[in-house]
């Protein structure tokens, strides 16, 4: 696998007050069609989430973005929007919305590996 190809990716966010528009990058979901991969890497920094807003669930939080990921990874037991294709799973997370976990816009790129690319976003992204 040495030929690069398309792949898109959002940061994942969480928006602890909607209406101060501040929030914490958890994550990244990445895309990539030739190589049929869509993921979601997460890590949420509790201290940081805290930081904006003392009273956060972080246990829903955690329940909600534990769904994002197995949605986006298409588990079998994941819902009805886990067994859409992989481009329109991905779409449909990555909608804008304005809740308590938001997207960034899709960002494109080129990749020899898509697993590879996805952890090196999320390294420099969110961790």
């Amino acid at each position: 696998m040495s030929e690069r190809t398309v792949y898109e990716y959002a940061v994942v966010r969480v928006v602890p007050r909607v209406e101060r528009e501040e929030f914490v990058n958890v994550g990244v979901a990445l895309y990539c069609r030739r190589q049929r991969y869509a993921q979601v890497l997460l890590h949420i920094d509790e201290a940081k989430l805290k930081a904006l807003d003392a009273n956060i669930d972080v246990e829903l939080i955690k329940n909600h973005l534990t769904s994002f990921r197995r949605i986006c990874a298409g588990e079998s037991d994941a819902g009805r929007i886990a067994q859409l294709e992989q481009p329109e799973r991905f779409r449909w997370l990555t909608a804008k919305r304005s809740t308590l976990i938001q997207c960034s816009v899709t960002h494109p790129g080129m990749c020899i590996s898509a697993a590879e690319t996805h952890q090196e976003l999320f390294e420099k992204l969110v961790l």
